[in-house]
């Protein structure tokens, strides 16, 4: 697979194959652990490989508004062999997409836009799926050969599964980011170097620590992974603009004002991707990949800091000293405001403590 290297104005589809929706895709939700639907509150179904969990009611309001027969979803469903109150099912005809499917007999086996970090079969998949799976459902190209023994992991067609890399301006430091255009929706939640992230919309998150943002589309289920701060995201496929939520709080701590100091403080924080290494390893794809190991080799390419810093405005400190002066610096011991109310609290929390043991002992 070739890497495409993409600026702003190059156009590019990661999943040649697939249509985009032409209504939002609100079923699935880009947090795994959610158990009810981020859109109606139903609780989610879990799919009959893999568990990937999505709302059935938002499913099949979905379909309702869908009145084409173009492909959109790239997913394994089978229509379960019971007698329908809507229509009879045939049981010779295969169902192009999910749209011709009944949705009181549908049963959905595996979204194969949706990426969860295990991508192997269990034990007990359909014999039908892994007939299915031996040949690209897109394009119909081989994908593995031998017996089902040998069909243990999810392999995406590098045909129909485009992934592509650019960069773009950050907001911050006026300098180019990387950006990697994945061809599938990342529904993970820890960012691939550091910690848990942290969730700013139903198509949105980020780290808090190296500023890495997960931008989802729900037209397409593809993601824009950022590799810094900057205030715009655009999908590749259909050309929607997301505008990133950033959480000022957090972004003011490397953000003094002063561009020098802004650079220094970005540059020790953010996790670099050595994107040359990354590029290597896709060129070297051939029929298919897996996408967990996809991933595995972005957590591999990052050069990781050995500590973070980060910019306090002066207003947040008290009781300011000088306590040293020497060479081109001046030492000064302060109390941060933060540190403050917490000792505060702690003190409130130990005087009540106190007293209610004083009129304990005084009963």
């Amino acid at each position: 697979m070739e890497l495409v290297k993409l600026n702003e104005k190059n156009s590019f589809d990661p999943t040649p194959k697939l249509k985009s929706s032409p209504v939002p895709i609100f079923f699935v939700s880009f947090d795994w652990r959610d158990d009810n639907c981020i859109h109606c509150g139903e609780e989610y179904t879990q799919t009959n490989i893999e568990k990937q969990k999505y709302c059935k009611n938002c499913l099949s309001r979905y379909l309702t508004n869908i009145t084409d027969n173009d492909i959109y979803l790239d997913v394994y469903f089978f229509t379960e062999d019971l007698k329908c109150n809507e229509h009879e099912i045939s049981r010779t005809k295969v169902h192009r997409n999910i749209q011709e499917c009944c949705r009181n007999c549908l049963k959905i086996l595996f979204f194969k836009q949706i990426m969860y970090f295990n991508s192997y079969y269990s034990l007990d998949f359909n014999t039908k799926m892994i007939e299915s799976e031996k040949y690209c459902k897109l394009c119909g190209k081989l994908l593995y050969k031998g017996t089902a023994y040998h069909m243990k992991e999810y392999k995406w067609c590098s045909d129909c599964y485009l992934i592509s890399s650019g960069c773009i301006e950050s907001t911050l430091t006026k300098k180019p980011i990387s950006i990697i255009y994945l061809p599938w929706w990342d529904a993970t939640i820890i960012c691939y170097c550091c910690k848990i992230l942290v969730f700013t919309s139903n198509c949105q998150k980020y780290c808090e620590n190296c500023f890495i943002f997960f931008i989802g589309c729900r037209y397409c289920l593809t993601t824009n992974i950022i590799f810094g701060i900057t205030n715009q995201s655009l999908c590749k496929k259909c050309k929607r603009v997301s505008t990133i939520i950033l959480d000022s709080k957090k972004i003011i701590s490397i953000n003094s004002g002063k561009s020098i100091l802004d650079d220094f403080l970005v540059s020790i924080r953010s996790y670099q991707l050595e994107i040359d290494k990354f590029t290597d390893v896709i060129k070297n794809v051939d029929k298919y990949f897996v996408p967990y190991e996809i991933c595995c080799n972005l957590s591999r390419f990052y050069k990781k800091p050995r500590k973070f810093m980060k910019y306090i405005p002066y207003s947040q400190f008290m009781n300011v000293k000088k306590i040293a002066e020497g060479g081109f610096s001046i030492v000064y011991q302060a109390t941060l405001l933060d540190d403050l109310k917490i000792l505060n609290m702690l003190k409130n929390i130990f005087e009540r403590v106190k007293i209610e043991l004083l009129q304990f002992y005084n009963r």
